[in-house]
């Protein structure tokens, strides 16, 4: 399979960014794939049908190279701080 059919999904999306007053360097699809995974984990979106959507077989690269989670270490770190200056 050769990569021509990506070339107009490309193209279209340097007019988007372009139109947006964005460069490359600024955004790419592959930002915008880490972009959506991470805020539909993040909203509660089990990382199952996460996986489906992307079009992985399963949920190891979903959960290894494209979400990028903060909230749970900020609480997780917040909590801890609670508990510290609360006791």
């Amino acid at each position: 399979m050769s990569s021509r059919p990506f070339r107009g999904v490309r193209r279209d999306f340097r007019k988007v960014l372009k139109l947006a007053k964005l460069t490359e360097r600024d955004w790419s699809p592959r930002e915008m794939r880490h972009s959506f995974v991470s805020l539909l984990s993040d909203s509660g979106v089990p990382i199952e049908d996460i996986s489906r959507l992307v079009g992985h077989r399963n949920t190891v690269v979903t959960e290894t190279v494209y979400r990028k989670q903060i909230r749970p270490v900020l609480m997780q770190g917040a909590e801890a701080m609670d508990d510290i200056f609360m006791t």
